[in-house]
């Protein structure tokens, strides 16, 4: 799931003359959008699961904050937060620990992920790095049996492949640095949660039944999530004590508890002896992890990676992740192309190529950097892509695997070198995005790798290890070419996580991003970023677009029939589908713009976005003088007005927020839809978001107005 924010401000001298008709046209839209996203996303509810029967809608609006996720109940706790005067850090850092909760085979304090804040005040963007490391013992044979690599499946589910988690060391600095809450009042609402349970839907049974054979392995995986040795009903509640109590523990104790405590003791005895039910068969091979590991663990603050495209600035993770560079290098290399003006065909090929021409280059030269010397700002160079960009012709095809280039020393259409090799990246992965009032935005990608991760549950503790250590690769896949991803004492595996926040030229917000998918996080970033900003879509239409992406990027997932039968040369593309990325995005609105957030279907169809919303009165065209507080549920009073509206997806596994300019607000269509581009998005993608939406301004009883 794909979630997202953008921000456009201003009003012109006309549009301030007319502005008491507009405040009285907006807010039938921003009431109905608002109310049902209150419906769809309980804030509070104090016992049991939420009501599955409650509507879900793919846009909702409101002002004063914007929570973004897969899940209803993991986004009504980071309303809850945001309600009660937290920020945007508070709120994600809320949110992620409920899904630990509703969403634990792709998520939880057992893994680790990439944290991206932009800080409204110094106008900003940091970044910390909590990605999983590997024991301090560990060396490039890491994953090799008798010289040979062991089978992938084999190594997943074992001691082997978890690393040293980085999740709640992020969490920890995260709010040191930049939050206004102690983790224990954050995690309160997901300890709830875990005590009082959520609602199984089709999605989670449908992953469990995925998992069911490997969960039986071990016999505290198959009792949390195999009640009563079955797959849980869907409509049941599925409760967790256990992490409830390990939150708990978290709570008073701090993340101490886990890097030096306890929980850290009980993390490393699961490791080292993996409990498998001897009656199974399986062979869980132990790691080699060590209280030491845990207590070396640092979440790093780092510098993000800039890239301009079009005139705004592109920032991301830098490396661990290659989602920053990789996506960057894409924009460069698309930099020269006018995509708006293209047609979809060769819009596609020119993605693609981009695409496989930026991964040829991660897998020669992104690693981690406290190991391998990596080029990060040389991968960014526009000088460096200019030279790889006239590699891509519009009557051939490259192909894969594709020679890397040398961005220390590039030359233009250079062929030379040997191809580096490739490793798989689970595909289950989770992002949510935040923002507040005072217009801090968080992007936030967290992952366990695989769905479920290793498939070993800490017993006691109610959470599962990640598999991490498998995004290594596993030997050298040709002795001639460096692997700057081989196993390390203490070193972190390259990622494709690729959580990204786009400024303009003021250093403002214009969107906020982040999707799971393995390695084609970065394909399913970098087309919503261009169907958004070159290709004239509105944001929930550039998430919902059909995902295209190399055979590089999908190496075990590979097609064999091209998704476009009209591809130039053949392009192998891999089409959309279940296993692509779920993109999310949100953002915060200010004083004098619109917010507006979308979601895609691809993921879980109870993903969820929510907007809390702050109340002025207006009387008599002039500015507030009284505030209420936030709340998706408070029922508007006449004379009432919401502000300007920010409007978070609901029913989505994408999302996506964006700002829109106050003079778009008269029409519904327009303030959800229009995003700041060149190009006005074709009658069928109008008419596509405007099939999706479920709620219309309606003016004095007129039909819901549909112009642009």
């Amino acid at each position: 799931m794909l979630t997202g924010l953008s921000c456009q401000n201003g009003l012109t001298p006309e549009v301030r003359m007319r502005r008491p008709v507009v405040r009285k046209l907006v807010v039938p839209a921003v009431c109905a959008a608002v109310v049902s996203v209150g419906a769809a996303a309980p804030l509070a509810a104090p016992h049991g699961a939420p009501d599955d029967r409650t509507p879900k809608v793919p846009v909702a609006a409101g002002y004063g904050g914007a929570v973004s996720s897969v899940d209803a109940d993991a986004s009504a706790v980071g309303i809850e937060i945001l309600r009660k005067g937290g920020n945007a850090v508070d709120a994600a850092v809320a949110t992620a620990a409920a899904l630990g909760v509703t969403e634990p085979y792709s998520a939880g304090i057992g893994g680790g992920g990439y944290f991206v804040y932009y800080d409204a005040r110094s106008r900003t963007v940091h970044t910390l790095d909590g990605r999983e490391t590997a024991p301090l013992t560990a060396d490039s044979g890491l994953f090799l049996e008798n010289g040979a690599p062991i089978p992938f499946a084999e190594a997943v589910s074992s001691g082997l492949a978890v690393g040293t988690p980085g999740t709640p060391a992020t969490w920890q600095r995260a709010l040191d640095a930049w939050g206004s809450r102690t983790l224990g009042t954050v995690l309160k609402p997901a300890e709830r949660l875990a005590r009082d349970g959520f609602t199984v839907d089709e999605t989670f049974r449908a992953q469990t039944a995925a998992n069911e054979t490997r969960f039986r392995h071990f016999p505290d995986t198959a009792e949390l999530f195999l009640p009563g040795g079955d797959l849980p009903a869907v409509g049941s509640v599925l409760k967790n004590p256990d992490l409830a109590r390990t939150y708990a523990e978290l709570r008073r104790k701090g993340v101490d508890a886990l890097y030096r405590g306890d929980i850290g003791r009980d993390i490393v005895n699961t490791v080292n002896k993996p409990p498998v039910d001897p009656g199974s068969g399986w062979n869980a091979r132990p790691g080699d992890l060590s209280a030491r590991d845990l207590a070396a663990y640092r979440a790093k603050f780092q510098p993000p990676t800039k890239t301009s495209y079009r005139g705004l600035d592109v920032y991301s993770i830098a490396p661990s992740s290659s989602g920053g560079t990789t996506v960057g290098e894409a924009l460069n290399i698309l930099e020269r192309t006018d995509l708006s003006r293209a047609s979809d065909v060769r819009y596609l090929h020119r993605l693609i190529e981009a695409s496989r021409i930026a991964f040829a280059d991660r897998g020669r030269w992104v690693g981690d950097p406290a190991f391998e010397d990596v080029p990060t700002k040389e991968l960014l160079s526009q000088r460096f892509a200019d030279s790889r960009e006239c590699l891509i012709k519009d009557e051939a095809v490259l192909t894969s695997p594709l020679a890397p280039g040398d961005p220390r020393d590039p030359r233009p259409c250079a062929r030379g070198g040997t191809a580096a090799p490739t490793t798989y990246e689970g595909e289950s992965t989770t992002h949510l995005t935040t923002a507040d009032r005072w217009g801090n935005v968080v992007a936030y990608t967290l992952t366990i790798e695989q769905t479920g991760g290793s498939g070993i549950t800490v017993p006691g503790r109610g959470f599962l290890l990640n598999n991490e250590l498998t995004d290594f690769s596993f030997a050298p896949a040709n002795p001639a070419v460096h692997d700057p991803n081989l196993p390390g004492p203490g070193k972190r595996p390259r990622s494709s996580i690729s959580p990204t926040i786009v400024l303009d030229r003021h250093d403002r917000p214009v969107v906020a991003l982040g999707s799971p998918g393995g390695a084609t996080i970065v394909t399913t970033v970098l087309q919503t970023l261009t169907g958004f900003l070159d290709r004239g879509l509105p944001l929930v239409d550039a998430i919902a677009a059909p995902r295209r992406a190399p055979a590089s990027a999908t190496r075990r997932r590979r097609t064999s029939n091209p998704a476009c039968t009209t591809a130039p040369c053949g392009s192998v593309w891999r089409p959309s589908g279940t296993r692509s990325g779920r993109t999310r995005r949100s953002a915060r609105p200010r004083a004098s713009s619109a917010c507006r957030a979308a979601g895609g279907s691809r993921r879980r169809r109870r993903s969820a976005g929510a907007a809390a919303r702050r109340w002025w009165c207006i009387r008599r065209g002039r500015r507030p003088r009284a505030q209420r507080p936030p709340s998706v549920h408070t029922e508007r009073r006449p004379g009432e007005f919401s502000g300007a509206p920010l409007r978070v997806p609901v029913h989505s596994s994408a999302v996506g927020v964006s700002w829109v300019r106050k003079t778009s607000l008269p029409s519904c269509a327009s303030t959800v839809t229009r995003p700041p581009s060149r190009t006005r998005p074709s009658r069928s993608s109008r008419e596509s978001w405007l099939s999706t939406s479920r709620w219309m301004v309606r003016r004095r009883g007129r039909a819901p107005y549909s112009g642009w």
